[in-house]
């Protein structure tokens, strides 16, 4: 810090500012002193030609090229430090060039946490020093499995894919229901195209809807039931056969392959007991001819004793061949019957392709089949409950119906593993007996085994009293009303737990294989997308989740199936399967950047009620990028894009939507795309800060980037700015100082902001032609002179701004004029003194005129 007349100013004062040109070095430079006014508008009436002037020049380009070709090869703060070409042009870039020779004081800077307000680079008051630190990235890219808006979204889809199971299931019934009524399906071959009907009706008959032989299932579809010698009652007779036969073969061999080898055990085991002390050899022996006797018998008929493994497991797979055959064969004709298609294929003209029966039990079977119950389910399960248990005499055939003992155990909250003997006792419990089994045991379920026995009218030995039925009508409401609360319970405890599950494991993948080895993780992801019958091999997900969703020819694209893209975008692993940096359409160090620059913009002028708006409209941003997947997501969210406008320094207003598109839809690399041919080089910077390919969609940046394309954008554009400014000076110390003060102006929040820059402070005090000895005051009484004389918000006003910046470079002229009197010059112009020039003349009595 400068201490100067009891206020302490930033170490930003010690900055090296631009210094005036005094006479002596105006006649060293061998020619006529232009005028500071002329030169400085034929600079800035086209920045960008000048910018490109600049950066044309052999130097310049060669250095900006090796910056750009090299930068992205280091990957650490010592390489950065090493490559004095890189290292210098970026201390150059941020106005730092003096500064160049202290690197470990910058290697401090660099490697700072700019989410640290205490950190070292945030702690300098000097602000060019964190802008610095922010161009670069050397602290450690974040890595994980999922980013908090990747694992929310996911519970997020799994909780609403549970909610909207029945609403699903439902829809698919009434398809199906439409479908087959009379005309919708006109032969067989539509209904066997129709992949929705097949996934729906397929599984209920047990036959794989995407794996089926379409002959076959033609051919048994078209078959008459009625005639034996049709294609399903020849197919159901064959395989029957076979297995009878061929699978009786079968599993006798592999009873003797299975006694050779229990043979050769007990050999084995008998002549070691041999060598124990006390062993009765003779029996042994006798023992051990027994076992031989058998295993040479057998083995005189099988094949080698070596190749017995490969044999039995030959044999199996030929059994569970002929099973499986069997299998097809009874499905097949069980689908066969239900359906009533014509042996020409056609369905019938004058009665149902299936009965509304069929239809009843399809749908009962659906539901009964379904991961888990929905309310459709519960609503089945009370319709039979209320329907039979009435027709039920006794306890006993009561609880022998596995959905009526399913039914009564949520109904009245016993717990799942109780057992049937135990229902009966508490079932039959007289409450009126203190000592019955209700009363005296169940502990913590007491209440539960007591609310059982009163639901329900047995009698202690089972029976019901003559006149008695199971339930009154009372009783039968009471358990119906408390199932249809209980149905859902147990599993929604489950998927809290698994949900918690779930959130313990992602926070500990580091790799792809270790998700994929918890099966209960891996049930919340699979559901989460619909993808739990799919039957993926854990191989195959892992070709999956590693595929790049923007490459057209990767694994997941050629799957066809959205589903797998919405997996695969909902982790971050590499192609090695290892984690990696999330795909987040602006890093996290971007946000940052970019949401810091937001809260100065409302706050800079503004309350402290603004400041705090502001801050809760950044975190609102950054919990919202971790959201777009694409550009047309950004653009549809105009919250976002004036966030981004305004942090950019630009007025939302003044930027059309189509306009912006074009923005983000150019070409950074081109010179001549719509980006690259706009004056304002801010867009090109904001472009740079996403990461949007060419088709608008989010890419991951190349890993061990230390700098972003925005950051090497705004490197190079301020290596551009500081190098004109150099060469002009050279020629002109006032049109450096102006250009100076014109590209810092828009991050002066402050008169004290001016004190503590030089060259700032040299622009204020020649436009306003403060006294020298002004500097000498305490520094409230200069600020408060500057006040009264400049509004620093004007500064952020392109046009007061320019007004501002005319009237220093006419004046400049008049202040450093040594060789002749400021007073003489004006009215001597016409002489051709060196003095002011005509330029600054007009441009002086504009001013005056408040032109």
């Amino acid at each position: 810090m400068v201490k100067r007349h009891g206020r302490s100013l930033p170490a930003r004062a010690l900055r090296r500012a631009p210094k005036p040109a005094a006479a002596a070095d105006v006649k060293a430079t061998g020619r006529q002193m232009a005028s500071t006014y002329l030169d400085y508008n034929l600079v800035v009436r086209d920045m960008k030609e000048s910018i490109n002037r600049v950066s044309q020049q052999k130097v310049v380009e060669r250095d900006t090229e090796y910056y750009k070709e090299n930068i992205g090869k280091v990957t650490t703060v010592d390489a950065f430090l090493d490559d004095y070409r890189l290292y210098s042009y970026a201390m150059k870039a941020h106005g730092l060039e003096d500064m160049t020779y202290a690197k470990a004081f910058m290697r401090k800077v660099l490697e700072s946490d700019l989410n640290d307000d205490n950190s070292y680079a945030n702690k300098l008051s000097d602000d060019r020093y964190r802008n610095f630190a922010m161009a670069f990235s050397f602290d450690k890219s974040t890595t994980a499995a999922q980013t908090g808006a990747q694992e929310d979204a996911l519970i997020g889809l799994y909780n609403a894919n549970i909610a909207n199971a029945d609403s699903v299931m439902n829809t698919e019934v009434n398809y199906f229901n439409a479908m087959t009524a009379g005309g919708n399906i006109a032969t067989v071959d539509e209904f066997l195209q129709n992949d929705r009907l097949r996934e729906y009706a397929f599984p209920l008959f047990g036959l794989q809807p995407d794996n089926f032989d379409f002959t076959q299932v033609r051919q048994a579809l078209t078959s008459d039931i009625s005639d034996p010698s049709s294609y399903v009652n020849t197919l159901q007779q064959t395989s029957g056969d076979a297995l009878s036969g061929r699978g009786a073969e079968i599993e006798a061999e592999i009873a003797k392959y299975n006694e050779r080898t229990k043979a050769s055990r007990e050999i084995a085991s008998l002549t070691n007991s041999l060598f124990q002390p006390g062993a009765d050899q003779a029996a042994i022996q006798a023992k051990v001819a027994e076992q031989e006797a058998i295993y040479n018998a057998l083995d005189a008929q099988l094949l080698p004793f070596a190749q017995t493994t490969a044999k039995v497991s030959a044999l199996n797979s030929e059994l569970s061949q002929l099973e499986y055959a069997g299998s097809v064969a009874t499905n097949l004709k069980a689908m066969a019957t239900a359906f009533k298609f014509n042996a020409d294929g056609t369905a019938p003209a004058s009665t149902p392709l299936i009965s509304d029966a069929d239809k009843a039990s399809m749908r009962e079977l659906y539901f009964a089949s379904a991961p888990r119950l929905t309310g459709t389910g519960a609503l089945i399960n009370k319709d039979y409950f209320e329907a039979h248990v009435n027709n039920f005499t006794n306890a006993t055939d009561l609880l022998a119906d596995s959905r009526m003992r399913s039914f009564i155990i949520t109904a009245y909250g016993i717990p799942r593993a109780t057992g049937t003997s135990v229902l009966k006792a508490i079932i039959t419990s007289d409450l009126n007996d203190p000592a019955s089994y209700a009363n005296t045991t169940g502990g913590e379920n007491n209440k539960a085994y007591k609310a059982l026995a009163a639901g329900f009218n047995f009698q202690p030995d089972g029976t019901l009293a003559d006149g008695d039925v199971p339930q009154t009508a009372a009783q039968r409401n009471e358990a119906s009303s408390n199932y249809m609360n209980r149905y859902n319970d147990a599993a929604d405890a489950a998927d809290e737990s698994l949900i918690s599950a779930y959130k313990a494991l992602i926070g500990k993948v580091d790799t792809i294989d270790k998700l994929l080895a918890d099966s209960r993780g891996l049930q919340v992801v699979l559901s989460a997308f619909g993808l739990e019958n799919e039957g993926k091999s854990a191989r195959e997900l892992r070709m999956i989740m590693t595929s790049d969703v923007n490459d057209p020819k990767s694994y997941v694209n050629t799957l066809k199936d959205d589903r797998y893209v919405q997996l695969t975008n909902a982790f971050n692993f590499k192609a090695d399967g290892k984690i990696g940096a999330p795909k987040l359409a602006q890093s996290q160090s971007e946000i940052l950047q970019i949401s810091k620059a937001y809260v100065l913009a409302k706050s800079q002028f503004g309350t402290e009620k603004d400041k705090t708006d502001a801050t809760e409209e950044a975190k609102y941003y950054a919990a919202e990028m971790e959201k777009i997947a694409t550009l047309d997501d950004l653009l549809k969210n105009t919250r976002m894009t004036d966030f981004i406008l305004v942090a950019t320094g630009i007025d939302p207003k003044t930027v059309p939507k189509d306009e912006l598109k074009k923005v983000f839809t150019s070409d950074l690399s081109d010179p001549e795309s719509f980006i690259n041919t706009q004056a304002d080089t801010r867009y090109r910077e904001l472009v740079a800060s996403f990461n949007f390919d060419a088709t608008g969609k989010t890419v991951r940046p190349q890993e061990n980037q230390i700098q972003t394309r925005r950051g090497l954008l705004e490197t190079q554009d301020l290596y551009y700015n500081q190098t004109l400014e150099e060469q002009t000076g050279e020629d002109n110390a006032g049109v450096r100082l102006a250009l100076y003060f014109r590209r810092m102006a828009s991050g002066i929040g402050s008169v004290y902001d001016i004190l503590a820059d030089n060259a700032l402070m040299q622009v204020v005090r020649t436009a306003f032609s403060i006294p020298e000895e002004m500097s000498s005051a305490d520094v409230d009484v200069q600020a408060e002179y500057i006040k009264r004389v400049l509004e620093i918000q004007d500064l952020h006003d392109p046009e007061k701004l320019e007004k501002l910046m005319k009237r220093f470079t006419a004046l400049y002229d008049v202040e450093n004029n040594t060789d002749t009197s400021p007073a003489l010059a004006i009215f001597n112009a016409s002489a051709g003194s060196s003095g002011i020039s005509s330029e600054s003349l007009l441009a002086i009595s504009q001013l005056r005129m408040g032109g």
